[in-house]
């Protein structure tokens, strides 16, 4: 596992100490695995929305409408 030395903001410090001292995580580097995580998951659904919602722009107009069963 690579080793990283990061600097942080003294409100974001006591955030990840209060995350770890009630016990939601047991280290420090355990909650940032975590955070980096959840944010590549989030950034992955955006991309596969972005990429339904071009599919669905180039895919051109209908005169269909949802009541046209």
């Amino acid at each position: 596992m690579a080793r990283q030395s990061i600097s942080l903001t003294e409100p974001n410090d006591e955030w990840l100490k209060s995350q770890v001292d009630s016990k939601e995580y047991s280290s420090k580097s355990e909650l940032v695995n975590d955070l980096i995580r959840q944010a590549r998951n989030q950034q992955a659904q955006l991309y596969w929305i972005r990429a339904k919602l071009t599919k669905a722009e180039n895919s051109g107009f209908t005169t269909d409408s949802k009541d046209g069963f």
